[in-house]
């Protein structure tokens, strides 16, 4: 729950002289800006907000429907962005979802015509004008959902207007859903009604406010409420904006803010570009934890037997960390990798992803030799010293882990090395890019220390699909020096660091600028170099930022883009992934930077492959955080295990696919059990275990805390027909053999485990005391989740300097591109954590190339 916000507005009129442009839409003029329009859906009225910029139609947002979750769902997907693909509402309907997909473009024409001209044969009509609603005066409550949860809003009006808006209680993720609120109660306010437009990359949260706008307006007793539900401000365009920077980044997520924090370092001048309402980018939505062994909290050859190590940037002296039960196996089969050419044929007879017993009889990729033989070195030389240690009878979680940068790249490499769907082809990560980023992402933690963030600097923790423990947790920003958090999480680690570099620390900081709400739309090309962007501002304002020394895309993937996700997909087989299956990602992840950079000829690589999140929330695809070290995942029909929950992402997301059931169209549903004494890792928004009032609080088809014998009737609420003692014998062989070290002999095996579900005490040995062990009375957490579009493996094709490179494998000068819109990295699937390492690294690469090539 946020803190209650209290938001006042002061009304301050001004008067900007219109700009007007011709849209070929009819060929009628319109003026430029954000216009609403409803039309008659099959459930009730639908609502779009369609915006209007450089002569095209270049937004259509769905914002708010009556249609039925599922039937509607392909329409609301793929009609708005063909209208504006085709910049015409002439287009075709969508199977299956006729009356949904004619509401949009009617609509859509009625937005049109709302700023000021015709849609085809139609009638001019003039722009609406906001009617006036009177109401019982005083302060009243309004309730809608948003992302995360209910918002509620209080909202007090006087006999003919609202006059104040404050958030009661919000679950909204910060810095996605918050800017939100002073935004559109001030157009509320203006407009004294919930007709007001969204804000770009925060669906949900927008109509989460028009909703409880409405809500307690109809408390108010509003007189008259479908006009309340359509007043609106109209912002009109201003004067056009011409700037000119050295570095101009298009995007301000983890790498546009790295690449502008680097940027300014090298005493460049930067403009970062932002459709959304803050930075932060889709990075700010994630888990947060990145890649990167930390040395000294290994095993160290030179040293064996050491217990601590000190860490170079701090001096300080920590204690080493401990394995995970089945490393060694993991270990083991690598040394056992066929050191020949790989030999991918007959792929189809024999593959299974995550199968590395299979794989590695395979071979191996000849750029990636070298960094197998000198892993087995260092895999030998780590068995030498442990396995007596195993011998003698000391569990595996009780000898200090094993982890290289070799390990890392080979672990990359694999867990990347994918056939396409028909087995015709394979994909892989580049080496050059790989060995790159995660051998200067050793350096990442530092560069952001030294700007204030701080980190968790004892712990390798894992996360799901990261294959090993060498995550690193952030804690948040230390503002003042103090080695305290001011701030926490993502924000104040990723974002408030290199937000203060750029903008108050640095020697360029006065002359560099970040322009929120404002979408790039083409790239400026002269003489064969990329000079600069064209953009506009939400309100139709037109910007040309010119660049001295080069551009950076850095954009993001296009996961959003479920449409463009299946028109390019070549791995998930037919039916794996359909119109209905949601995402992860925010609304303004679309693949806007990789069309725009192909536009001038921008060559692109990988985008057939789109790696699912196995753990998503059903309702609304959003990351539901977690990993699979410390939980088990239930067949919700069989009542058993159905894969290693340590595995990579793709190979997650397939079983559940296979295994899990449908539930309101989404396909892949399953059960995760764990121990409710298990804090979830990432920005978990249900709390901790030491905040029972929310951790322990039912979510409908969310979460659910229970004890064994509290099963069937749990089930029974949820329809499964799912047999609870099946389950709990499911969970007590399941802990046994992690007991008993046993573990591969389960039908589905298990490694990196951390946890047990049940209770038991540990020997001084670290093993476990059989005896002690129970799971009556435990309580345990049940959560509910299903795959979704998480992050998209292709993008834009770039050199190791991050140079973008055209159709014939040259350097596009003056355009360089970094993070999640670039492709080549991360093969077939992407590991756990890796994203957020390489997103910084490479915009970072990107903007010490443009030093170098000035």
């Amino acid at each position: 729950m946020v803190k209650t916000q209290l938001f006042k507005v002061v009304a301050i009129i001004s008067v900007f002289a219109m700009l007007w442009v011709m849209v070929s839409c009819g060929g009628a003029k319109y003026t430029n800006g954000t216009y609403e329009g409803t039309a008659t859906g099959h459930n009730g009225n639908v609502v779009v907000s369609v915006t209007v910029a450089n002569g095209k139609i270049a937004s259509v947002e769905v914002i708010q429907h009556e249609e039925t979750a599922g039937l509607c769902d392909a329409a609301i997907a793929e009609i708005p962005a063909t209208i504006v693909k085709k910049n015409s509402t002439k287009i075709d309907v969508v199977s299956g979802a006729t009356v949904t997909s004619k509401a949009i473009i009617a609509a859509t024409e009625a937005a049109l015509v709302n700023a000021g001209g015709t849609v085809g044969a139609g009638k001019v009509k003039k722009a609406r004008k906001n009617v006036a609603v009177s109401y019982t005066a005083g302060t009243y409550e309004g309730t809608a959902m948003g992302m995360n949860g209910p918002v509620t809003l209080e909202v007090t009006f006087s006999k003919d207007a609202i006059t104040d808006i404050k958030v009661k209680s919000s679950k909204e993720t910060a810095h996605v859903g918050d800017p939100v609120f002073p935004i559109m109660f001030a157009d509320a306010i203006k407009a004294n009604g919930s007709g007001i437009d969204a804000v770009s990359g925060a669906t949900f949260t927008s109509l989460a406010v028009k909703n409880a706008l409405t809500d307690a307006a109809k408390k108010a007793n509003a007189s008259k409420i479908d006009e309340f539900k359509k007043n609106k401000v109209t912002h009109t365009a201003q004067k056009p904006i011409e700037e000119t920077y050295d570095v101009v980044i298009v995007g301000a997520g983890g790498a546009g803010m790295g690449a502008a924090a680097q940027a300014a370092q090298n005493g460049d001048t930067v403009l970062v570009i932002e459709k959304n309402a803050e930075i932060g980018g889709n990075t700010v939505c994630s888990g947060g934890q990145f890649q990167s062994v930390m040395p000294y909290l290994v095993w160290d050859a030179a040293n064996p037997d050491a217990t601590t190590g000190v860490y170079s940037f701090d001096g300080k002296t920590y204690n080493k960390v401990n394995s995970a039960n089945g490393n060694i196996t993991i270990l083991k089969e690598i040394l056992n990798w066929n050191e020949k050419p790989f030999d991918g044929s007959n792929a189809k007879d024999w593959f299974v992803a995550g199968d590395i017993v299979e794989l590695s009889k395979r071979g191996v990729h000849a750029e990636y030799l070298d960094c197998l033989k000198e892993l087995k070195k260092e895999i030998k030389a780590y068995l030498a010293w442990a396995q007596p240690k195993l011998n003698k009878g000391i569990n595996e979680s009780n000898i200090t882990l094993f982890s290289t940068l070799n390990l890392h790249i080979f672990q990359t490499y694999y867990g990347g090395l994918r056939p396409n769907a028909s087995y015709t082809d394979w994909i892989y990560g580049d080496y050059e890019l790989v060995k790159q980023f995660i051998e200067d992402g050793q350096d990442l933690k530092p560069w952001l220390e030294a700007q204030g963030a701080l980190f968790v600097e004892d712990q390798q923790p894992t996360l799901i699909g990261a294959l090993w423990h060498r995550e690193n947790q952030f804690i948040g920003f230390d503002e003042n020096g103090d080695g305290k958090p001011d701030v926490g999480g993502q924000w104040g680690a990723y974002f408030l660091p290199p937000r203060k570099t750029l903008l108050e620390t640095s020697a360029t900081a006065k002359d560099n600028k970040i322009m929120l709400r404002t979408d790039a739309k083409e790239l400026i090309v002269e003489n064969g170099k990329v000079t600069g962007v064209k953009a506009v501002m939400y309100d139709g304002t037109k910007v040309t930022a010119k660049a001295r020394k080069g551009v950076i895309i850095a954009t993001g993937g296009y996961a959003a883009n479920v449409a463009k996700v299946l028109e390019t997909n070549d791995y998930w087989q037919q039916g794996y992934i359909t119109k209905k299956t949601q995402t992860t990602n925010r609304s303004s992840l679309t693949g806007s930077g990789i069309e725009m950079a192909e536009k001038v000829n921008a060559a692109t690589t990988g985008m057939a492959f789109t790696q699912l999140m196995p753990i998503s929330w059903i309702d609304n695809g959003q990351l539901a955080f977690g990993g699979g070290n410390y939980a088990i995942y239930i067949n919700p029909t069989t009542g058993k295990r159905f894969v290693n929950e340590t595995s990579e992402r793709d190979v997650l997301s397939l079983a559940k696919l296979n295994n899990g059931i449908e539930k309101n169209g989404t396909k892949g549903v399953f059960l995760e059990i764990a121990n409710s004494n298990q804090a979830i890792p990432g920005p978990y928004p249900y709390g901790t275990p030491k905040t029972p009032e929310t951790w322990e609080a039912d979510v409908e088809w969310r979460q659910y805390t229970r004890t064994v014998d509290q099963f069937a009737d749990l089930f029974k609420q949820l329809g499964l027909s799912l047999d609870a003692e099946t389950v709990i014998k499911e969970i007590k062989e399941y802990d046994m053999a992690l007991m008993t070290g046993t573990e591969d002999k389960l039908a589905v095996t298990k490694t990196g485990w951390t946890a047990l579900i049940g209770n038991a005490n540990k020997k001084a040995d670290g093993s476990f005391d059989i005896s002690s062990y129970t799971l009556d009375g435990v309580k345990l957490k049940v959560r509910v989740m299903a795959p979704s579009t998480h992050h998209t493996m292709g993008g834009i094709a770039v050199d190791t300097e991050r140079h973008v490179l055209d159709n014939s494998g040259h350097i596009i000068p003056g355009l360089y591109a970094a993070g999640e819109v670039t492709g080549g990295i991360h093969g077939g699937n992407r590991l756990g954590g890796n994203a957020i390492v390489e997103i910084f690294v490479s915009g970072r690469t990107a903007a010490n190339s443009i030093k170098k090539d000035n």
